[in-house]
Protein backbone atom coordinates (compact mmCIF):
# COMPACT_ATOMS: atom_id res chain seq x y z
CA UNK A 1 0.00 0.00 0.00
CA UNK A 2 1.45 3.40 -1.32
CA UNK A 3 0.56 6.34 1.69
CA UNK A 4 -0.30 9.87 0.12
CA UNK A 5 1.59 12.36 2.85
CA UNK A 6 1.42 16.10 3.49
CA UNK A 7 3.30 15.64 6.42
CA UNK A 8 7.91 15.96 5.97
CA UNK A 9 8.76 14.67 9.20
CA UNK A 10 6.61 11.44 8.60
CA UNK A 11 8.29 11.27 4.53
CA UNK A 12 11.68 12.23 6.21
CA UNK A 13 11.39 9.02 9.07
CA UNK A 14 10.51 6.91 6.19
CA UNK A 15 13.31 7.75 4.06
CA UNK A 16 16.05 7.48 7.03
CA UNK A 17 14.88 4.04 7.90
CA UNK A 18 15.26 3.00 3.76
CA UNK A 19 11.65 3.19 2.42
CA UNK A 20 11.17 4.64 -0.89
CA UNK A 21 9.27 7.76 -1.03
CA UNK A 22 8.16 10.14 -4.02
CA UNK A 23 8.41 13.89 -3.44
CA UNK A 24 8.07 17.28 -5.03
CA UNK A 25 10.68 19.13 -6.96
CA UNK A 26 9.83 21.88 -9.70
CA UNK A 27 10.97 19.99 -12.71
CA UNK A 28 9.45 16.26 -11.72
CA UNK A 29 8.44 14.57 -8.82
CA UNK A 30 11.43 11.94 -8.02
CA UNK A 31 11.48 8.95 -5.95
CA UNK A 32 13.62 9.41 -4.06
CA UNK A 33 16.18 7.30 -1.77
CA UNK A 34 18.12 7.74 1.53
CA UNK A 35 21.73 7.43 -0.88
CA UNK A 36 23.67 6.30 1.77
CA UNK A 37 21.76 3.50 1.87
CA UNK A 38 22.70 0.91 -0.73
CA UNK A 39 19.69 -1.17 -0.60
CA UNK A 40 17.22 1.65 -0.49
CA UNK A 41 19.40 2.77 -3.32
CA UNK A 42 18.94 -0.76 -5.18
CA UNK A 43 15.43 -0.58 -4.83
CA UNK A 44 15.27 2.27 -6.82
CA UNK A 45 15.97 0.28 -9.79
CA UNK A 46 13.68 -2.49 -8.62
CA UNK A 47 10.77 -0.30 -8.26
CA UNK A 48 10.91 1.62 -11.62
CA UNK A 49 12.12 -2.04 -13.35
CA UNK A 50 15.32 0.32 -14.72
CA UNK A 51 16.94 -2.32 -16.91
CA UNK A 52 20.57 -1.14 -16.19
CA UNK A 53 22.31 0.91 -13.35
CA UNK A 54 22.26 4.62 -14.93
CA UNK A 55 23.67 7.52 -12.13
CA UNK A 56 20.44 8.38 -9.87
CA UNK A 57 20.69 12.48 -9.33
CA UNK A 58 21.58 12.64 -5.72
CA UNK A 59 19.54 16.32 -3.91
CA UNK A 60 21.02 18.13 -1.32
CA UNK A 61 19.38 21.30 0.65
CA UNK A 62 22.32 23.60 -0.19
CA UNK A 63 25.01 24.04 -2.24
CA UNK A 64 27.44 23.91 0.70
CA UNK A 65 25.90 20.05 1.58
CA UNK A 66 26.58 18.64 -1.64
CA UNK A 67 29.91 20.11 -2.48
CA UNK A 68 31.02 18.07 0.69
CA UNK A 69 30.53 14.90 -1.33
CA UNK A 70 32.25 16.25 -4.70
CA UNK A 71 34.91 17.90 -5.83
CA UNK A 72 33.74 21.59 -6.71
CA UNK A 73 35.76 23.98 -8.74
CA UNK A 74 35.22 27.60 -9.89
CA UNK A 75 33.13 26.86 -12.85
CA UNK A 76 30.90 24.93 -10.20
CA UNK A 77 30.29 27.06 -7.73
CA UNK A 78 29.38 30.52 -9.94
CA UNK A 79 26.68 27.62 -11.57
CA UNK A 80 25.62 27.50 -7.99
CA UNK A 81 25.89 30.58 -7.14
CA UNK A 82 22.96 31.27 -10.39
CA UNK A 83 20.89 28.11 -11.09
CA UNK A 84 20.56 26.52 -7.62
CA UNK A 85 18.27 26.05 -6.05
CA UNK A 86 16.97 25.16 -9.24
CA UNK A 87 16.82 22.40 -12.35
CA UNK A 88 20.54 22.05 -13.03
CA UNK A 89 22.35 18.98 -12.24
CA UNK A 90 26.46 19.14 -12.33
CA UNK A 91 28.57 15.87 -12.36
CA UNK A 92 31.74 16.40 -10.42
CA UNK A 93 34.23 14.14 -9.02
CA UNK A 94 33.56 12.78 -5.95
CA UNK A 95 35.35 13.47 -3.09
CA UNK A 96 37.41 10.23 -1.45
CA UNK A 97 35.47 10.52 1.94
CA UNK A 98 32.04 10.63 0.19
CA UNK A 99 29.34 8.86 1.55
CA UNK A 100 27.37 8.02 -1.19
CA UNK A 101 26.60 4.43 -2.16
CA UNK A 102 28.36 3.55 -4.85
CA UNK A 103 25.47 2.14 -6.98
CA UNK A 104 23.93 5.28 -6.67
CA UNK A 105 26.80 7.03 -9.10
CA UNK A 106 26.61 3.80 -10.86
CA UNK A 107 29.97 2.42 -9.77
CA UNK A 108 32.08 5.74 -11.70
CA UNK A 109 34.30 8.02 -9.16
CA UNK A 110 31.82 11.37 -10.61
CA UNK A 111 28.67 12.11 -8.63
CA UNK A 112 25.64 14.06 -10.10
CA UNK A 113 24.34 16.63 -7.29
CA UNK A 114 21.15 19.36 -7.25
CA UNK A 115 19.87 21.54 -5.17
CA UNK A 116 15.78 21.80 -5.99
CA UNK A 117 13.95 24.62 -6.45
CA UNK A 118 10.52 23.31 -4.63
CA UNK A 119 10.02 24.33 -0.72
CA UNK A 120 8.43 20.67 0.03
CA UNK A 121 11.79 19.36 -1.49
CA UNK A 122 14.01 21.28 0.31
CA UNK A 123 12.09 20.88 3.61
CA UNK A 124 12.24 17.32 3.07
CA UNK A 125 16.05 17.47 2.27
CA UNK A 126 16.80 19.33 5.93
CA UNK A 127 14.45 16.35 7.79
CA UNK A 128 16.32 13.55 6.08
CA UNK A 129 19.57 14.89 6.59
CA UNK A 130 21.34 13.26 4.45
CA UNK A 131 21.23 13.40 0.47
CA UNK A 132 17.94 11.72 -1.27
CA UNK A 133 18.84 9.68 -4.40
CA UNK A 134 16.03 10.48 -6.92
CA UNK A 135 14.96 9.55 -10.41
CA UNK A 136 11.48 10.51 -12.06
CA UNK A 137 8.88 8.17 -9.69
CA UNK A 138 7.25 6.63 -12.68
CA UNK A 139 7.75 3.32 -14.27
CA UNK A 140 10.76 3.33 -16.85
CA UNK A 141 10.00 4.01 -20.32
CA UNK A 142 6.48 6.09 -19.16
CA UNK A 143 5.96 9.46 -19.58
CA UNK A 144 7.66 11.89 -16.24
CA UNK A 145 5.31 12.61 -13.21
CA UNK A 146 4.60 15.88 -12.57
CA UNK A 147 1.53 15.07 -9.99
CA UNK A 148 1.04 12.81 -7.15
CA UNK A 149 -1.84 11.15 -8.94
CA UNK A 150 0.67 10.37 -11.92
CA UNK A 151 2.89 8.58 -9.65
CA UNK A 152 -0.06 6.63 -7.63
CA UNK A 153 -1.21 5.18 -11.39
CA UNK A 154 2.50 4.19 -12.44
CA UNK A 155 4.00 3.26 -9.09
CA UNK A 156 1.02 2.34 -5.93
CA UNK A 157 2.35 -0.95 -4.43
CA UNK A 158 5.96 -0.20 -5.19
CA UNK A 159 6.79 2.12 -2.98
CA UNK A 160 5.75 3.16 0.35
CA UNK A 161 4.90 6.98 0.25
CA UNK A 162 4.20 10.26 -1.85
CA UNK A 163 4.77 13.21 -0.11
CA UNK A 164 2.33 15.87 -1.99
CA UNK A 165 3.23 19.08 -2.83
CA UNK A 166 0.95 19.78 -6.00
CA UNK A 167 1.60 20.37 -9.81
CA UNK A 168 5.59 20.44 -10.97
CA UNK A 169 6.09 24.06 -11.94
CA UNK A 170 8.92 23.24 -15.05
CA UNK A 171 7.48 19.78 -16.15
CA UNK A 172 10.95 18.54 -17.35
CA UNK A 173 13.71 16.99 -15.88
CA UNK A 174 16.79 19.07 -15.16
CA UNK A 175 19.81 20.80 -17.22
CA UNK A 176 23.04 17.56 -16.92
CA UNK A 177 25.93 19.03 -16.87
CA UNK A 178 29.07 17.26 -16.90
CA UNK A 179 32.19 18.92 -15.08
CA UNK A 180 34.24 16.60 -14.09
CA UNK A 181 37.11 16.18 -16.69
CA UNK A 182 37.97 19.26 -17.32
CA UNK A 183 35.75 20.62 -20.11
CA UNK A 184 31.86 21.29 -19.64
CA UNK A 185 29.64 19.06 -21.63
CA UNK A 186 26.39 18.90 -21.59
CA UNK A 187 24.91 15.26 -21.16
CA UNK A 188 21.36 16.23 -21.32
CA UNK A 189 19.18 19.35 -22.08
CA UNK A 190 16.33 20.49 -19.21
CA UNK A 191 14.90 23.52 -16.92
CA UNK A 192 17.92 25.56 -17.66
CA UNK A 193 18.77 26.47 -20.76
CA UNK A 194 22.42 25.81 -22.05
CA UNK A 195 22.92 29.49 -23.34
CA UNK A 196 22.52 30.55 -19.85
CA UNK A 197 24.71 28.08 -18.66
CA UNK A 198 27.32 29.44 -21.62
CA UNK A 199 26.57 32.79 -20.37
CA UNK A 200 27.99 31.73 -17.39
CA UNK A 201 31.23 29.42 -17.59
CA UNK A 202 31.76 29.92 -21.45
CA UNK A 203 31.83 27.23 -24.20
CA UNK A 204 30.05 24.04 -23.52
CA UNK A 205 30.35 21.11 -25.40
CA UNK A 206 26.56 19.01 -27.02
CA UNK A 207 26.31 15.79 -26.62
CA UNK A 208 27.58 13.13 -29.19
CA UNK A 209 25.16 10.73 -30.85
CA UNK A 210 25.48 7.45 -29.32
CA UNK A 211 27.32 5.83 -31.58
CA UNK A 212 29.86 8.09 -32.08
CA UNK A 213 30.15 8.27 -28.24
CA UNK A 214 30.66 4.42 -28.35
CA UNK A 215 33.17 5.05 -30.90
CA UNK A 216 35.25 7.66 -29.37
CA UNK A 217 34.93 6.35 -25.68
CA UNK A 218 34.79 9.96 -24.66
CA UNK A 219 31.24 10.35 -22.50
CA UNK A 220 31.97 9.85 -18.70
CA UNK A 221 28.10 8.23 -18.87
CA UNK A 222 27.06 4.34 -18.32
CA UNK A 223 25.91 2.68 -21.14
CA UNK A 224 27.93 4.69 -23.76
CA UNK A 225 31.66 3.29 -22.46
CA UNK A 226 31.42 -0.36 -23.49
CA UNK A 227 34.41 -1.33 -20.39
CA UNK A 228 33.52 1.56 -18.74
CA UNK A 229 33.06 -0.48 -15.38
CA UNK A 230 36.18 -2.37 -15.74
CA UNK A 231 38.66 -2.93 -12.95
CA UNK A 232 42.12 -3.03 -13.59
CA UNK A 233 42.15 -6.91 -13.08
CA UNK A 234 40.15 -8.82 -16.14
CA UNK A 235 37.25 -10.35 -15.06
CA UNK A 236 35.88 -14.00 -16.48
CA UNK A 237 32.03 -14.35 -16.65
CA UNK A 238 29.78 -17.81 -15.52
CA UNK A 239 33.02 -18.97 -13.23
CA UNK A 240 32.03 -22.52 -12.11
CA UNK A 241 35.49 -23.28 -10.80
CA UNK A 242 38.13 -20.80 -9.86
CA UNK A 243 41.73 -21.17 -11.22
CA UNK A 244 45.10 -20.46 -9.90
CA UNK A 245 45.41 -16.98 -8.98
CA UNK A 246 41.90 -15.68 -9.33
CA UNK A 247 39.36 -13.72 -6.82
CA UNK A 248 36.22 -14.60 -6.24
CA UNK A 249 33.10 -12.84 -7.08
CA UNK A 250 30.37 -15.33 -5.56
CA UNK A 251 26.68 -15.47 -5.34
CA UNK A 252 24.74 -17.37 -3.37
CA UNK A 253 25.56 -19.52 -0.14
CA UNK A 254 27.61 -22.06 -1.74
CA UNK A 255 30.91 -19.49 -3.18
CA UNK A 256 32.91 -21.80 -5.09
CA UNK A 257 36.26 -23.09 -3.20
CA UNK A 258 39.95 -21.54 -3.68
CA UNK A 259 39.48 -18.13 -4.16
CA UNK A 260 42.72 -16.02 -3.51
CA UNK A 261 39.97 -13.29 -2.21
CA UNK A 262 36.32 -13.79 -1.80
CA UNK A 263 33.56 -11.07 -2.39
CA UNK A 264 29.70 -12.78 -1.81
CA UNK A 265 27.44 -10.62 -3.01
CA UNK A 266 24.63 -12.57 -1.48
CA UNK A 267 25.11 -15.24 0.47
CA UNK A 268 21.18 -15.38 0.54
CA UNK A 269 20.92 -15.62 -2.74
CA UNK A 270 18.85 -12.27 -2.86
CA UNK A 271 19.53 -10.13 -6.32
CA UNK A 272 18.62 -6.96 -4.80
CA UNK A 273 21.44 -6.76 -1.85
CA UNK A 274 23.93 -8.15 -4.62
CA UNK A 275 22.81 -5.00 -6.63
CA UNK A 276 23.58 -3.12 -3.77
CA UNK A 277 27.37 -4.81 -3.23
CA UNK A 278 28.16 -5.08 -6.65
CA UNK A 279 30.42 -1.89 -7.88
CA UNK A 280 31.68 -2.23 -3.79
CA UNK A 281 32.76 -5.91 -3.92
CA UNK A 282 34.23 -4.89 -7.47
CA UNK A 283 36.45 -2.14 -6.48
CA UNK A 284 37.28 -4.26 -3.00
CA UNK A 285 38.35 -7.46 -5.24
CA UNK A 286 40.03 -5.43 -7.59
CA UNK A 287 41.92 -3.62 -4.82
CA UNK A 288 42.76 -6.80 -2.53
CA UNK A 289 43.75 -8.74 -5.57
CA UNK A 290 46.17 -6.43 -6.98
CA UNK A 291 47.72 -6.17 -3.42
CA UNK A 292 48.02 -9.85 -3.21
CA UNK A 293 49.53 -10.03 -6.80
CA UNK A 294 46.27 -12.11 -7.93
CA UNK A 295 45.89 -12.43 -11.60
CA UNK A 296 42.02 -11.94 -11.67
CA UNK A 297 38.68 -11.95 -10.54
CA UNK A 298 36.35 -14.93 -11.84
CA UNK A 299 32.86 -13.86 -11.39
CA UNK A 300 29.51 -16.48 -10.48
CA UNK A 301 26.44 -16.18 -12.15
CA UNK A 302 23.67 -14.45 -11.52
CA UNK A 303 20.30 -15.06 -11.98
CA UNK A 304 18.64 -12.77 -14.81
CA UNK A 305 15.47 -12.47 -13.19
CA UNK A 306 14.71 -8.73 -11.32
CA UNK A 307 17.95 -6.56 -10.53
CA UNK A 308 19.84 -9.61 -11.96
CA UNK A 309 19.78 -8.39 -15.50
CA UNK A 310 21.53 -4.77 -14.79
CA UNK A 311 23.61 -6.80 -12.54
CA UNK A 312 24.85 -9.26 -15.15
CA UNK A 313 25.13 -6.53 -17.83
CA UNK A 314 27.27 -4.62 -15.81
CA UNK A 315 29.73 -7.97 -15.12
CA UNK A 316 29.47 -8.23 -19.03
CA UNK A 317 31.30 -4.85 -19.13
CA UNK A 318 33.39 -5.17 -16.17
CA UNK A 319 34.76 -7.89 -18.16
CA UNK A 320 35.04 -5.93 -21.85
CA UNK A 321 39.09 -5.41 -21.71
CA UNK A 322 40.16 -1.32 -21.43
CA UNK A 323 41.36 -0.24 -24.55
Amino acid sequence: MTALLSDVAQAAALLREGALVAFPTETVYGLGADAWNGRAVAAVFEAKGRPHFNPLICHYPSAEAAFEEVVADDRARALAARFWPGPLTLVLPRRPDCRVDLLAGAGLDTLAVRVPAHPVALDLLRAVGRPVAAPSANRSGEVSPTTPAHVVAGLAGRIAAVLAGGACAVGVESTVLDLAAGGAALLRPGGVPVEAIEATIGPVGRPLKLEAARASRSLRSPGMLLSHYAPSLPVRLGAASVAAGEALLAFGPAPLAGAGALWNLSPGGDVAEAAARLFAGLRWLDAEGRRLGLAGIAAMPVPEAGLGAAINDRLARAAVPRG
